[in-house]
C-alpha cells in the first residue's frame, strides 16, 4: 500500500513518464511512474480530430464555397435531342430488360 501511495505522489509531482533506475535517489526508482498527458482537442467537437480529407478537404469541393449551378450555352441547348416521350421510354425500358434475361 505504501508503494502505491508514493508512486502516486510521485506523479502528481510533475516527474517524468518513467523514473530511470541508474540515476535514482534508491527509494521506488525501480517502479514507473505515468502523469496525464494534454489531450490534443481545442474544442468538445469530435470532428476536430479527424484529418481532414475528402469532401472536408476546405477547398472548392466544400458545400458552403459551391458556385450557382451550370446553365449550358445557348448554342448546346439548341444542339440537344429532344426528350423521349413516355411510350419511347417505357419501350426502350423493355428492350432493355429483355436482353437482361
Amino acid at each position: 500500500m505504501n508503494n502505491v501511495k508514493s508512486a502516486l505522489s510521485s506523479s502528481n509531482k510533475g516527474t517524468s513518464s518513467e523514473s530511470n533506475p541508474s540515476t535514482g535517489s534508491g527509494k521506488g526508482d525501480s517502479e514507473q511512474s505515468f502523469s496525464i498527458q494534454p489531450h490534443p482537442a481545442k474544442t468538445n467537437d469530435p470532428a476536430d480530430l479527424q484529418p481532414s480529407g475528402g469532401l472536408r478537404q476546405g477547398g472548392a469541393m466544400d458545400a458552403f464555397h459551391a458556385r450557382d449551378p451550370y446553365v449550358p450555352s445557348e448554342q448546346i441547348r439548341n444542339n440537344m435531342p429532344a426528350p423521349l416521350s413516355r411510350d419511347e421510354l417505357h419501350a426502350k425500358q423493355a428492350s432493355l430488360n429483355a436482353d437482361n434475361q
